[in-house]
């Protein structure tokens, strides 16, 4: 089903503070803190000709975040650029001092930010993001992982050091449950989910991703007219379309969020023109974007900057990493995961459905921008899919 964001506050320019977290002056703030991270490295954007051709389009572009930071995902961005800057701000107070970015791979700060413990809750890839920016700087690092998480994601993740809590229930409850034990332990609370008296974290993870947008637009060759995201609760998706319409205003791409079917938070809160959570329901193979409530400061510009939202289901998802990885001749394969692969699900649907089509102005003039936001993430499940489809998935 697609849904067209009939917000009030739809085109309306970002507030300053939203323009602070995805602006078009975002990517500036930080760059600022990449002497704390020698090895970044901006990653491709890769056109698919053939398939754009296929599909009676005239370019389809993907940026591949499968080679991010060695970590495998857009996340890398966001939680361990806010880790970095608690610690800085940790390190001010203790010291006295100003501390640049750079002195957060010293022992002095290093030896300071032992004394901190930061904690999330994750479906895979912030928590992977956050335990890594934990072990670079120096705190104790707590995940909370819910009992969908699989192992092998679970064990990406330990791999930094962090202590592992398994928690009962879905993502939601996961991140209460996060956010009482940091409350209780005296901890700090990385997540990138935001609520009411809770958003400024939040919005350093957000603020994280920016830099990926300053990465395309210079790396692209022409303008888009389409961009398909992942949903979740809605923090990249809010980067990117936020970041087009500062960015770009009017002559901005359509922005189309996608989300699974079995959990499309984003999608009935548009439908119902306010903010709202579901009720969580049977598992989705995009398990990344498997969230029932969207995140205030996301929902906030969203409001402003999306442009449609459309649902897939598990068997579409599939369908499409497929493609990646088996291309169109002269096409280049991609390794992306199933959650990364679902802006490609998006626009397999959009194309297929003529009034869907017509609704979005897909046509032979059309330029589209995908974000693959993760590769394979948990390497045993993405082979499994790729031979045996979504039954892989249903006895993981």
């Amino acid at each position: 089903m697609l849904v067209e964001n009939r917000s009030a506050n739809h085109d309306q320019a970002l507030s300053a503070s939203e323009a602070g977290i995805a602006g078009k002056a975002a990517p500036a703030e930080v760059r600022r803190y990449l002497p704390a991270f020698p090895i970044y490295k901006e990653t491709p954007l890769v056109e698919l000709p053939g398939l754009a051709q296929s599909l009676g389009l005239a370019g389809i572009a993907v940026k591949d975040e499968g080679q991010r930071y060695g970590l495998f995902s857009f996340k890398a961005l966001g939680g361990a650029y806010a880790v970095a800057r608690l610690v800085l701000e940790h390190a001010r107070e203790k010291l006295g001092r100003d501390v640049q970015p750079a002195e957060l791979l010293g022992d002095e700060v290093k030896a300071l930010a032992r004394g901190m413990t930061v904690c999330c809750a994750t479906d895979g890839n912030h928590g992977r993001s956050v335990a890594a920016g934990a072990q670079m700087f120096g705190c104790r690092c707590v995940i909370f992982l819910h009992s969908g998480v699989s192992a092998g994601r679970e064990a990406a993740i330990a791999a930094f050091g962090a202590e592992i809590r398994r928690t009962d229930g879905n993502y939601d409850q996961s991140v209460a449950e996060a956010s009482a034990t940091g409350k209780a332990e005296g901890w700090t609370v990385v997540s990138d989910f935001s609520s009411e008296g809770y958003t400024e974290i939040p919005g350093m993870v957000m603020q994280g991703y920016a830099i990926m947008m300053d990465e395309i637009v210079q790396q692209s060759a022409a303008p888009y007219t389409h961009v398909f995201v992942q949903g979740g609760v809605g923090g990249l998706a809010a980067v990117v379309a936020g970041h087009l319409l500062d960015r770009f205003g009017a002559q901005r791409p359509r922005a189309i969020v996608v989300e699974p079917t079995r959990a499309n938070c984003l999608q009935r809160s548009a439908e119902a023109n306010r903010r709202l959570a579901m009720d969580a329901g049977d598992a989705t193979v995009m398990a990344m974007l498997e969230c029932y409530e969207p995140s205030l400061v996301a929902w906030d510009i969203l409001e402003k900057s999306a442009d449609f939202y459309l649902d897939v289901d598990d068997e579409q998802a599939v369908e499409a990493l497929r493609r990646l990885a088996r291309p169109v001749a002269g096409d280049p394969a991609l390794r992306i995961g199933e959650s990364g692969a679902a802006g490609l699900a998006g626009l397999l649907t959009a194309v297929a459905d003529p009034a869907m089509r017509d609704k979005l102005g897909l046509d032979e003039k059309s330029r589209v921008l995908l974000i693959g936001t993760e590769g394979a993430t948990d390497p045993e499940l993405y082979e499994r899919l790729l031979k045996d489809g979504t039954a892989a998935f249903a006895a993981h």
